[in-house]
């Protein structure tokens, strides 16, 4: 019929409108800052108003209690004070609580993160009708944020140049995907070979290991993309030939459930194919695209657009190491709450990258030995970061009044909807459905100020780098 016990030590009305103004006395409100952008806020309430809430809640219960000897709604409040007086008591204090909790949180400025819930501290309340009521609730804010010095400072800027090694690369990689492929029989593997094999692990005693078994695993031989790395292993066996190796594999090796371990892996080799390369040449250029009809421009092409890349990384790099050196200097706390919001939108990340479902994901992470909480304290550092870097930055874009007008967002649209080949209105219907318009308007604004910040920093020529390398390196 009614809660009993404690009341809820999470106060979840307060985005939900639950909670009813009672018209009391908050006789005194004290607001303590604590570590990491938390507050503690002490609350006291008159005891005229604890008294009428109690008084209030005994009424109506006794309306409809139906309890032996008294007609139901004529039940003496003392007799239900006497048979529920716990349970009423909490009943009366939740509603103090939260209603107490409301009305001060709409007079101040401390207010809690949309993510952090005000959560009841004390252990042991409880009310009493014909006293004050004093209680203490503690919650994240919004932190209190310090830049410190972000102009004048020294970046380093990595050089890169495209050349002709990575053109190669690229113009291989079309051969690739234009080449013909088809089966060789009797011929024995070679690197570059597309092959089709069963493998399985086998015990001391030559047995199958159970669930152990893949097949018609395929993969190019020297790429390295199969799990008991057998590259080097195929290479010279011949269709419907079968070969039992032994291999040790390091700690650091990239499948962590066999890394630090001896597997002895059966492999049964069935199809061999090779690539038919097509020739580089205009053909070939015309095969591309439309809009090249000689080799000379799918290469200038490719070329221009690898430049383009490169100084798009090297902005990002020299981006980051700019809020690296800023957030050195800045002076903020960032709130637990907000530390575990990053990592929840890391975790989703994760699981879209894997582009399978959080159930499979979850299946794979036990077969390694891992649960999700091992990953967050993996991402944890770097979650920090990001946040004290976005932080940091909000706070200087405020304080430099960096906005973008309508003119520059629409501008920005055209140009990209240009590039994508997409009408302009066809172009703006999807940032809406998207529901990208502000995130772009957004975007144009962090451009801007970093064209600020580059223009008032000292940018020094850093280390020089291989395209392939900038490119492979984490942002």
């Amino acid at each position: 019929m009614w809660r009993s016990g404690v009341p809820d030590r999470h106060f979840f009305y307060l985005h939900s409108g639950f909670a009813r103004s009672l018209g009391f006395m908050v006789t005194d409100k004290k607001v303590e800052r604590l570590e990491n952008a938390s507050v503690k806020l002490t609350i006291t309430l008159d005891k005229d108003s604890v008294k009428k809430e109690y008084d209030d809640t005994v009424r109506h219960y006794s309306k409809s209690a139906q309890i032996k000897g008294f007609r139901k709604g004529k039940v003496p409040l003392e007799v239900m004070e006497r048979k529920f007086g716990p349970s009423l008591r909490a009943e009366a204090l939740q509603k103090l609580l939260e209603s107490g909790l409301k009305e001060v949180l709409d007079d101040i400025e401390e207010q809690p993160l949309p993510y952090a819930q005000p959560t009841l501290t004390d252990e042991d309340i409880d009310l009493n009708p014909e006293e004050d009521l004093t209680f203490s609730v503690q919650y994240d804010v919004f932190p209190t944020i310090e830049p410190g010095e972000y102009t004048g400072l020294e970046v380093e800027e990595p050089q890169v140049e495209v050349s002709d090694e990575d053109l190669d690369r690229e113009l291989k990689a079309i051969q690739e995907q234009n080449a013909m492929v088809q089966e060789v029989e009797d011929t024995p593997v070679e690197k570059d070979h597309i092959v089709t094999l069963d493998f399985w692990e086998v015990d001391a005693e030559g047995n199958p290991v159970p669930d152990s078994e893949r097949q018609d695993f395929v993969f190019t031989v020297g790429s390295g993309y199969n799990f008991y790395n057998v590259d080097e292993d195929v290479i010279g066996m011949k269709p419907g030939e079968e070969k039992t190796v032994t291999k040790e594999y390091p700690e650091d090796y990239s499948f962590k459930e066999i890394a630090g371990t001896t597997k002895t892996v059966q492999i049964r080799l069935k199809t061999v194919k090779k690539r038919d390369m097509p020739e580089l040449d205009d053909e070939l250029a015309q095969d591309v695209s439309d809009k090249y009809k000689t080799l000379q421009d799918l290469k200038d092409d490719i070329r221009k657009r690898m430049v383009d890349t490169a100084e798009a990384r090297v902005r990002e790099t020299k981006s980051n190491n700019l809020v690296k050196k800023i957030v050195e200097g800045a002076t903020l706390d960032v709130p637990e709450s907000m530390v575990r919001a990053e990592l929840s939108q890391f975790w989703q990340d994760f699981i879209r990258q894997t582009g399978s479902t959080e159930e499979n994901v979850m299946k794979m992470l036990t077969m390694q030995g891992k649960s999700p909480e091992n990953l967050f304290e993996e991402w944890r550092p770097n979650a920090v970061e990001r946040l004290k870097g976005r932080l940091v930055l909000g706070k200087i874009m405020e304080a430099e009044g960096v906005e973008v007008t309508d003119e520059e967002l629409e501008e920005s649209i055209r140009e990209r909807a240009e590039e994508s080949g997409m009408e302009l209105d066809e172009f703006k219907g999807y940032l809406e459905q998207q529901n990208m318009t502000e995130y772009l308007r957004d975007q144009l604004r962090e451009t801007k100020l970093f064209d600020q910040l580059f223009e008032k920093s000292k940018i020094v020529k850093g280390e020089k780098v291989k395209f392939l390398d900038l490119m492979q390196r984490k942002s």
